[in-house]
Parts: structure tokens; sequence; C-alpha cells
């Protein structure tokens, strides 16, 4: 086959952070799905509640807002990560500096997390509000190369915006949740919520469903199918950011070797340890359930299978030999 020239793959490293046709068709088709599935809820909410939608808007309005710009500081809290300077981390820092530099995005803060289990993630509102994180397993079980890939792999989530979008596309997710959550609570307890726990019986007397039932169920569907396609896109952007490593570093065998390497390593750590951290797996390259996972439906990474599939194909489309 022949190969790709250097030049070449560096303006497609600079050009691109991972983006092919199908890929792109089936993101933007899965997102088109959720925003429908939006819309609905929304109508329905609004020919059926007649008080109670606004502040119930404004809540989780209030929470997007604040999730979305506070990212950054909430993952590295909850990770337990420290921003370490260059003095401390002088080999990480200049590995991000160089993949800043080919993918003309400005460098982010760096952080290391005191954990054994070799994993990886990143996190920020935007490019310039942005941090990458890597645990001290991950730094002593890989080689430089392989580190270097993760680190291309976090920097294309960031040029992507996979916090925003991410946040975007569970809005209605999180809205639906807490009507659920308040439907259970008022249907229990005989309550109304809006307005909705009377009104049972028509003008003639008849029975009539009661609306914090038709909203409940509506809110549960709408969040049983938005936790569906919520994954779908979490796993697009998984190979989104697969071959943005590969096409940043121009090497997607360091990337599957990674991946392997990180794979195999988790399922060394003990229990214990795994639990600590199982609350960043949302946002970690490979999480820490990577085996016990069933069902690719209700997965937020793809399977690693497919991933090394994907790199695979990738290093083909390169001219670069798979091993």
């Amino acid at each position: 086959m022949r190969r790709v020239s250097e030049a070449t793959i560096d303006a497609v490293k600079r050009k691109s952070f991972g983006r092919d046709a199908g890929l792109t068709v089936r993101m933007l088709a899965t997102t088109a799905l959720l925003g429908l599935l939006y819309v609905g809820f929304a109508v329905v909410l609004l020919q059926v509640l007649n008080v109670g939608l606004v502040p119930m808007l404004l809540i989780v309005v209030g929470i997007a807002v604040f999730q979305y710009w506070t990212s950054d500081k909430l993952a590295l809290a909850a990770s337990g990560a420290k921003i370490v300077s260059q003095q401390d981390a002088p080999d990480l820092h200049a590995l991000v500096e160089r993949l800043c530099a080919l993918s003309g995005l400005p460098k982010p803060r760096i952080a290391v997390i005191p954990s054994d289990v070799p994993n990886a993630f990143a996190t920020g509102r935007n490019p310039k509000h942005a941090a990458v994180a890597v645990t001290e397993g991950l730094w002593r079980r890989l080689e430089p190369q392989e580190v270097e890939a993760v680190l291309a792999h976090e920097l294309s989530h960031i040029a992507n915006r996979d916090v925003l979008i991410m946040t975007l596309a569970s809005f209605f997710a999180m809205l639906a949740a807490l009507i659920t959550r308040f439907g259970l609570y008022f249907g229990m307890w005989g309550g109304g919520m809006g307005g909705m726990g009377g009104g049972n019986r028509d003008s003639n007397g008849n029975n009539q469903v009661p609306v914090w039932l038709i909203v409940f169920v509506v809110s549960v569907v709408t969040y049983a199918i938005s936790f569906i396609l919520i994954r779908m896109i979490s796993r697009y952007r998984e190979y989104a950011a697969d071959r943005g490593s590969a096409l940043i570093t121009g090497a997607p065998e360091n990337l599957m070797s990674a991946l392997q390497k990180i794979a195999s390593g988790i399922t060394q750590i003990p229990q214990q340890d795994l639990r600590e951290v199982a609350g960043m797996n949302a946002f970690f390259i490979v999480p820490t359930n990577w085996r016990t996972q069933v069902g690719e439906l209700f997965m937020d990474h793809p399977p690693m299978e497919k991933r090394l599939a994907a790199l695979a194909a990738i290093s083909r489309e390169m001219g670069r030999p798979v091993s």
C-alpha cells in the first residue's frame, strides 16, 4: 500500500482532530434523534403543565451552567488530581507542549492523580480553560510514546469541545430525571406538581388519567431513550478522540499499545482501589469496569476490541504496519 507522505500527515493533523465521514454522520444522526426526543418531551410538558415548568427549567439550567462552568475544577477535585508545574513534572510538560504545538492548541493545565490505577482524562469548558490529568500508575507503566498517544487522545477531547457537547446532550435528560423523581414523590404521597395532583375527573364526572402520571411516564421514557442515545454519542466521541490521537502523533500503534497496557493494568489493581476511582469512569480513557460491562448499548466507551480494530484501520490508511 502506498505510504502517506509526512507532509500530508502533518497537514491532516492540523486540520482534523479525528473526524471521518462515517463517524460524523453517525454522530449527527444520533444527535438529531436526541434533539427530536427532547423537542417531543418539551411539547408534552408545555401541553400538560400549566405551572411549575419554569422553576424546574431554571433549576436544571442552573445545574447545567454550574456543571459546565466548573467542569474542570469538579473533575480534578473528584479524582484527587493535583496541578503540577513544569519543575514538578518536566517530562510530562514537555510531551504536552509538543502535542499542543502539533495540534495548534493552547497548553492546558497538567495534573497528576495519586493513584496506581493506570488512566487519564481531560476536562474543561473550552481549550483555554482545560486540564489534562494522568495517574501515577499510567506514568509508571507506559513508555513515553504511549503516554504521548494517551495525551493526544485527551487533547482531542479538548479540541472537539466534548465537555460542552456532553453537557448539552444531557440537559433534558437531567430535567427528565428530576421530573421522574418529583413524579414518584408526588404520586406516592398523593400531592400535586404544578397543579398535577387533582383533576382526575372531567366536567362530566368521568375518570381521567392523573396529569402527574402522564408527565411521569413521559419523563421515564425520555430519560430511558436519552440514556441510550447519550451513551452512543459518548462512544462516538471516544472513537473521534482515538482517531485524533492517531492523526496528531502519526502513530496509531502507540495508542493501541497504550490501551492494551491500561486495560491489562486495570485487571491487576485491587478492587478496593478501583472502587475509589470508579466515579471517574465516564472521563477515563479506559473505564475501570471495562471487562464487566454488559451490552454495548449501555456503554459510554466502545468495546476495547472495536477501538483496537478502528485504530488498526487508521494505521492501514496511513500506510503504517499493523502488528
